[in-house]
């Protein structure tokens, strides 16, 4: 006999997969095409906040320039994938050479930065991520590498076997679009960087990471290797960034350093200090929230015009005003994101406990 708890999960389990397949259609139908895209570009910003949340999360390492793992896998796809040197691999090798190659680069950058915490940090990680975008600007001279700032184009879409996911297709009678059929990708391969990190954070790996966030010394004294936990934290945040990067310049067919500023990086980081730190569904949460609001947000040129006659702010302007409000009030009521993680809401309390005891004990010497 199966418990009523254990029924419960597995419809809640049925219910929630019959959301996912039937999600793109509903939006179709309610909002149009273009919102299907937004769904899209949400699975990949998910994709990009689970493998940073593996860097800033689990072992506390402040990464401003995680979008330049974004950026490699991107461009590797591009330049792999198109006239630009005349080589076209296929898609089931280019997405974990891709992964590899940001791999390989995130082991780069935490090799010179094992000593460095906090603020030292963010700065270090934050220039590599400018060095790679201006990189990618200016490999376009004496030998044209990455075409500069115009940018990789006619990039070959995603293909397995002789299925391309650009193209529209039927079955059964129903039309699947190159969104929709991006959409379902895009899902299997967040749904499976989903697991992946639930098992990294109940292994003896995400407990490690844990430890050097709380406290790197005593984490060292218990015998914890700091040095090849941080390299491996590194390396397994950029290898999601670069699966992200690989299937964002299939899905798009265009990209150009541009596309890879520090205000993504920014954005990314945002998503997971909103959502949750270390906790899986806030991290969704907050990139789903970071992507679909500003999208939304778009409208209120059109409520301006109706309510006002006119547009009176820009919506751009407003739109980014409105989300640092937004990200002021998170922070002074909900400090811990919307979704924190039980640990996280502990650490915090305690902290505030031990505020208030040295803040009595300097009031008590004073009297």
């Amino acid at each position: 006999m199966i418990r009523p708890t254990r029924r419960n999960a597995w419809w809640s389990f049925v219910l929630l997969t019959a959301l996912l397949v039937a999600l793109p259609f509903l939006v179709d139908a309610g909002l149009g095409r273009s919102w299907v895209r937004v769904l899209d570009f949400t699975l990949l910003y998910i994709l990009l906040a689970l493998g940073l949340n593996i860097v800033v999360g689990y072992a506390g390492l402040l990464d401003l320039g995680y979008i330049a793992f974004y950026a490699v896998g991107a461009y590797l796809y591009a330049l792999l994938a198109s006239p630009h040197f005349g080589v076209h691999l296929p898609f089931w090798a280019l997405l974990p050479l891709g992964a590899a190659t940001a791999a390989a680069f995130g082991v780069m950058l935490g090799t010179p930065t094992l000593r460095l915490r906090g603020d030292y940090l963010a700065i270090v990680t934050l220039g590599f991520g400018e060095i790679i975008r201006i990189f990618l600007n200016n490999l376009n001279a004496p030998i044209n590498i990455t075409n500069g700032p115009q940018g990789v184009n006619m990039i070959d879409p995603i293909q397995i076997g002789g299925f391309l996911f650009d193209k529209t297709h039927t079955v059964f009678g129903i039309s699947f679009s190159s969104s929709h059929q991006y959409y379902y990708l895009f899902m299997l391969l967040t749904l499976a960087v989903i697991f992946i990190c639930l098992r990294l954070q109940d292994s003896r790996i995400g407990r490690a990471w844990v430890a050097i966030r709380e406290d790197e010394v005593a984490a060292e004294a218990m015998g914890i290797n700091t040095r090849n936990m941080k390299l491996l934290a590194f390396a397994m945040g950029a290898t999601f960034g670069g699966v992200a990067g690989g299937l964002f310049a299939g899905f798009q067919g265009f990209i150009s350093p541009e596309s890879f500023n520090l205000m993504e990086s920014i954005m990314i980081v945002c998503m997971i200090v909103l959502g949750g730190m270390g906790n899986i569904p806030g991290v969704i949460l907050g990139a789903v929230l970071l992507t679909v609001l500003p999208e939304a947000l778009r409208y209120l040129g059109d409520l301006q015009r109706a309510v006002l006659g006119e547009v009176i702010v820009d919506p751009a302007d407003l739109r980014m005003l409105l989300f640092g409000i937004a990200l002021i009030l998170v922070m002074l009521y909900r400090p811990a994101g919307l979704l924190p993680s039980r640990q996280r809401q502990r650490e915090l309390v305690a902290e505030a406990g031990v505020a208030e005891q040295e803040q009595a004990s300097v009031y008590d010497a004073k009297r």
